[in-house]
């Protein structure tokens, strides 16, 4: 048995999709598994499970439609694939799953995908994403699933600092200014600790302006846009404990086997939070009616208030109490 994976396209969800991948052998013993990711995300793979073959897809040269087909049909003249497992909700993806001429091809039902994949499913409603993935198994199978793992091996020791990320892809669930340099002054006041900073290249900016407006910055290093995403990996696996927004590096950090304390305002946590329970403290505020909402974009408040309000204190003391 031959089966093929397209992951995620978001860090975070490309994290949660390792929950799938470890159950495949209890579903198809012996299987052969190979995978499709993006480039980019695909860095840090040396953390996944092993796998035969890793398709980097790369949409600046498979531009468009014509790219996906041809993207596929390489994978077709290299190799024959009896199941292709199709992650993410969108038509492109079914495209693609199309053009390997897999002989089974599974997903979720979206967006006229059914055309192009010979099995179609309905969304359960309410799952997490790790049990939305897998649920994929049991439609096709049958079968029972087993406790799922979603777990990222490394060898990177513990070192003494503690990471803060501050930024998201979506404003809702950004920090603002004020908001950072309340919490990383009452941080800074707490411990001595060396304190990582992180982000994308685009979210430096951002985190100077916060690190600018802060009185003592004494052992507070700016990483963000400064590393690869293998090297965020690194940094968040070697870390005592993550404060953090909701976002694909919070996913990381807790699979990574790292404490991480989560501030959720827009997304809902029963749905999208990292997922290892016992790695992981959510923080949010549940005094506002619009809570949890999933915008991208906060539609009432001119800041997202659901973070905004967040008890700055007892947050940070939660840092200090998974402090080893």
């Amino acid at each position: 048995m031959k089966i093929l994976v397209r992951l995620p396209n978001w860090l975070g969800d490309l994290v949660m999709s390792v929950g799938f991948l470890n159950q495949i052998p209890h579903f198809f013993p012996n299987a052969q598994v190979s995978i499709i990711v993006k480039k980019g995300i695909h860095e840090i793979l040396p953390f996944f499970p092993p796998t035969i073959h890793q398709y980097i897809f790369d949409k600046e040269v498979n531009i468009g439609m014509k790219g996906l087909v041809r993207f596929g049909k390489d994978i077709r003249q290299s190799e024959h694939y009896d199941l292709f497992f199709c992650l993410p909700d969108s038509f492109s993806s079914a495209v693609m799953a199309s053009a390997t001429g897999a002989v089974k091809r599974i997903g979720y039902r979206k967006e006229l995908r059914q055309l192009l994949l010979t099995e179609a499913y309905p969304k359960s409603m309410g799952l997490h994403r790790v049990h939305e993935y897998i649920q994929l198994l049991v439609y096709f199978t049958h079968m029972a699933s087993v406790p799922a793992d979603v777990s990222l091996h490394h060898q990177q020791p513990r070192e003494d600092y503690m990471v803060v990320n501050i930024n998201s892809e979506a404003s809702s669930r950004r920090l603002t200014v004020t908001k950072a340099v309340e919490l990383l002054t009452l941080l800074r006041e707490r411990t001595d600790r060396k304190i990582i900073m992180i982000g994308a290249p685009r979210e430096r900016e951002l985190v100077e302006k916060v690190l600018s407006q802060m009185g003592n910055t004494t052992h507070i290093e700016n990483a963000a846009g400064q590393t690869s995403l293998r090297q965020l990996a690194s940094i968040l696996a070697g870390a005592q404990v993550m404060l953090t927004t909701d976002s694909g590096p919070a996913h990381l950090a807790n699979a990574l086997g790292t404490h991480t304390v989560v501030l959720f305002g827009a997304g809902n946590e029963n749905k999208t939070a990292p997922f290892n329970v016992a790695k992981r403290t959510i923080i949010r505020l549940g005094e506002l009616s619009c809570e949890p909402c999933e915008k991208n974009i906060c539609s009432r408040y001119a800041t997202p208030q659901c973070l905004e309000r967040l008890h700055s204190s007892a947050i940070i003391e939660t840092v200090i109490n998974h402090l080893s």
